[in-house]
């Protein structure tokens, strides 16, 4: 039998042994998803430590893994009030959470390794490909400067606007903390706040009517949603719209679509509504509503209680949160260009069309089949664990529908449920909001290694549909 001894010196050879019978042998994908995984441990371990929590207590292990699953892909669903529960080094090691989730552990690794005069390879170029979402391998290590460099320059923005608002409540050095926490979780779309310091588990709600507060929140999160390729084309090419690429202007024009429809429906159905925001002013009502409908697309920040909203605009968020932000962003969900897809796709069929067009481009056959994959995964993913849940714990389907949207596309909005969730449940949320974070594509195509390519084709048969 061989044994491996290890003199002093000879631990250099472990990274060796590990890079070529581990890390080789695993795909693009499975690198991207054993990366998250490690966050996410690493991350829970450091929560489980008594230091963690300002009562110096341990925290269960599986709760510890919710808060870090919830933390780096961006969704904000707590089991516990993160100022009033975690100490500062358990804030802190969410904070690193999210930002490693936002801007992705690939775009750090890749970072590093440029910076100290490394060689990047194809295989770290096309995992960073995965990682931020873009159609190729040319020019990532240019995108992921800018991905930094934009998120360090709109999270110091951020923090900067929001010092006026804090510091004057809480003092320079807890101000200056609470603004850079709030400004990190708002580009990232985590939705996780510091705002129990005012009030336990109150999210923005205490000062839903405050501008000072609440816009430059609003800006982070619209930002962050876009995306950085969006960015990148519109800084490239800057008032020339019609130089920008087909998926620029989708997502440009169906999020402008979104915010309107949103805003009209909220003004409608919420405007009166003592629950909710009848209470507020002209002014507190415009940026009450203007924060619900966009962090029902990209983060968890509640303006006003959600469980009090009408049943409409309930159904109304859920579609937001489904949908997502956009490729290439901090926001999750199936995102906007699926949609997009999507809805053009039916629009093909009634005009009869052989292909799905926009802006005068063809979209080709494959993007067709992965955006109704995804969709239709998504949407099989919530039935299935809204029955498990349901029927475990015994809570009403609307909520649980909710909480599983939420999660899936890292949203972080909740009715109020996921204290009263059961063990199982949890790590049903738990797997729900890593498989939104990874995406549908990536998660399936980890499970395969290798594809055989099938060159032959089986003979056609007629199906009726």
């Amino acid at each position: 039998m061989m044994k491996l001894k290890l003199n002093e010196g000879e631990h250099p050879h472990l990274p060796h042994i590990f890079e070529h019978h581990i890390l080789r042998k695993m795909s693009f994908t499975q690198s991207l998803m054993f990366g998250y995984s490690i966050v996410i441990l690493v991350g829970a371990l450091l929560l489980c430590l008594p230091i963690s929590t300002t009562e110096r207590v341990r925290t269960p292990l599986n709760h510890c893994v919710f808060t870090t699953t919830s933390a780096l892909s961006g969704t904000g669903l707590t089991l516990h009030d993160t100022y009033s529960y975690w100490s500062l080094f358990g804030q802190i090691v969410i904070l690193i959470i999210i930002q490693i989730g936002g801007i992705g552990f690939m775009s750090i690794g890749l970072f590093a390794l440029s910076f100290m005069g490394k060689k990047i390879g194809l295989k770290q170029r096309a995992t960073m490909r995965e990682s931020i979402g873009s159609v190729s391998s040319g020019g990532v290590v240019k995108m992921t400067r800018f991905i930094l460099k934009g998120t360090a320059l709109f999270e110091s923005l951020g923090t900067a606007a929001l010092c006026f608002w804090f510091v004057p409540r809480l003092g320079w050095a807890k101000g200056i903390y609470f603004s850079l926490f709030h400004s990190i979780s708002a580009f990232c779309t985590a939705g996780l706040d510091l705002m129990g310091y005012f009030e336990p588990g109150s999210s923005l709600i205490t000062a839903n009517d405050s501008v000072i507060l609440n816009i430059p929140i609003i800006i982070l999160l619209i930002v962050g949603g876009i995306g950085f390729f969006t960015w990148s084309d519109i800084v490239t090419h800057k008032h020339h719209i019609k130089k920008y690429s087909a998926q620029t202007k989708i997502i440009l024009v169906v999020t402008v679509l979104f915010y309107l429809f949103g805003m009209l429906d909220m003004a409608l159905l919420e405007w009166h509504n003592d629950a909710t925001m009848g209470d507020l002013g002209y002014g507190g009502k415009v940026i009450a509503s203007s924060m619900l409908v966009t962090s029902g697309r990209d983060a968890g920040f509640a303006s006003v209680t959600v469980a009090n909203l009408r049943q409409t605009s309930i159904m109304l968020l859920i579609c937001f949160m489904f949908v997502g932000g956009s490729p290439g962003s901090t926001a999750c969900g199936i995102k906007v260009t699926t949609f997009a897809v999507m809805m053009m796709t039916i629009t093909t069929v009634f005009r009869k069309k052989k292909s799905v067009e926009f802006f005068g481009r063809r979209v080709d056959d494959t993007t067709v089949r992965n955006a109704s994959c995804i969709t239709t995964l998504y949407l099989v993913l919530v039935a299935v664990s809204a029955m498990i849940i349901t029927g475990v714990d015994g809570l009403e389907l609307t909520p649980v529908v909710f909480e599983l949207v939420s999660a899936i596309s890292s949203t972080g909005l909740s009715m109020g449920i996921t204290t009263s969730l059961s063990d199982i449940s949890i790590f049903i949320v738990i797997m729900i909001m890593f498989f939104g974070r990874v995406g549908g594509i990536t998660f399936i195509v980890s499970l395969h290694n290798n594809y055989a390519s099938n060159k032959s084709q089986l003979p056609e048969e007629k199906i009726m549909l």
